[in-house]
């Protein structure tokens, strides 16, 4: 077996790996990353099928493409392949919204659309002459690992959490010959999710307290599921608005893919939803927005922070990792953001929370050993010597974009 990365080896966002096992060629995810402007993978050449892990646009946003050109089948869980055939819409919209060229059009997501095959956990199926079998991967829900037996097995597996969270059970390992790594956060271990959703409602106490409205930017995907059911036991008031309602819609269609979905279903039920611009004004008279998106580039997110931005009593609470470049990582370090074309100050006190759904370090070495692979690929991380130099008795590799590795 060989494989041949696109994108994401030593960086976090368009992952894109392409595996050959004798006559057969396959993609591992073909993604792109929301930067400005978006970076792309390298042009994947024709291949019969592509294995989509989750949905994230960093790993699915440029299938239509594929698919477009190459008439790609696309192996997916039905839950990963609803919504990220959602979100390459929103990508389009985006795109036309900040003057990008559209990476692709609508006939071709109607193309991936056509060219969906369903894969489940545990399911095992046949890429031309290579067995796959389907594994959880935690992260979001369902979000897998793809492992490939030929004359080695190689497991390949996304992005993966292993720490059961509200939303899904975590990763468990498989053995294997070779293990395709993430490597988001090499060299960073997670504080304790109990603590951090702790902190958490005690910060929004704290705001609603004094007077205050508290704003949380939250990822549509996973993320505001999560923050929806750390609220969920509380007494505040707590509207959502943005694509979280569709996505709740979706998760809640497939509860085979959640680990509580009576939980997230209470969740829901207690949480208001902003369905008008009339709406946006009531949400502003209750205690918590939960809204997309979750970098502060576009979505309703910026009406509301418009709206409390001089207020000092009221507080903006990121729960994700901001990207560089992004409205997000400007309000962290310099305290402003872009709203509508001008940079303004921002006057509310502004709090970040680490609502992770990837392995942190530890768990990261952890899987390994437990892998017990006898080589180990480090991928989709900017990090990935510092992991590596802690794994002993294995053959570590860091691939590089444009070369072929033997494994």
């Amino acid at each position: 077996m060989e494989i041949h990365f696109l994108g994401g080896a030593d960086e976090v966002g368009s992952l894109a790996c392409l595996l050959r096992n004798g006559p057969d060629e396959m993609l591992l995810d073909y993604g792109m990353t929301p930067a400005k402007p978006p970076r792309y993978p390298r042009p994947a050449p024709p291949v019969d099928h592509v294995m989509l892990t989750h949905s994230h646009i960093d790993h699915s946003g440029m299938i239509p493409w594929l698919c477009g050109r190459h008439d790609t089948r696309v192996l997916a869980t039905p839950m990963t392949f609803l919504i990220a055939e959602m979100l390459t819409h929103d990508t389009l919209k985006i795109a036309e919204y900040e003057g990008f060229p559209k990476p692709y059009g609508k006939e071709d997501i109607e193309r991936m659309r056509e060219n969906f095959e369903p894969v489940l956990f545990d399911e095992v199926i046949r890429v031309g002459d290579t067995e796959v079998r389907v594994h959880s991967a935690g992260h979001v829900p369902g979000a897998a690992m793809y492992e490939m037996v030929g004359d080695k097995s190689v497991l390949f597996t996304g992005d993966i959490h292993t720490i059961p969270t509200g939303l899904v059970r975590g990763a468990k390992p498989v053995k294997c010959d070779v293990l395709i790594l993430e490597s988001t956060y090499a060299g960073r271990d997670h504080e304790n999710r109990q603590k951090v959703e702790y902190k958490f409602l005690k910060k929004v106490e704290e705001i609603v307290n004094r007077g205050g409205k508290v704003i949380v930017p939250s990822f549509a995907v996973g993320r505001t599921q999560e923050v929806l059911l750390s609220l969920a036991n509380s007494n505040f008031e707590v509207w959502l608005d943005g694509m979280g309602q569709a996505i709740n819609r979706h998760y809640l269609s497939m509860p085979e893919f959640l680990r509580n979905p009576k939980k997230l279903r209470r969740a829901v039920r207690k949480t208001r939803m902003v369905r008008s611009p009339r709406a946006r004004g009531m949400a502003l008279k209750g205690d918590v927005i939960v809204c997309t998106s979750g970098m502060l580039d576009g979505g309703p997110v910026l009406e509301y922070i418009n709206r409390v931005r001089r207020d000092k009593k009221s507080g903006i609470l990121l729960t994700g990792y901001q990207v560089e470049g992004t409205n997000g990582r400007m309000l962290q370090e310099e305290g402003k953001i872009n709203l509508y074309g001008a940079t303004q100050e921002i006057e509310c006190e502004v709090c970040s929370f680490d609502f992770s759904a990837h392995a942190g370090h530890s768990e990261l070495l952890t899987f390994i050993e437990r892998c017990d692979p006898d080589k180990v690929v480090y991928c989709h991380g900017d990090n990935r010597e510092e992991l590596a130099s802690q794994v002993e008795g294995r053959e570590n590799v860091l691939p590089v974009e444009g070369e072929w590795l033997d494994l």
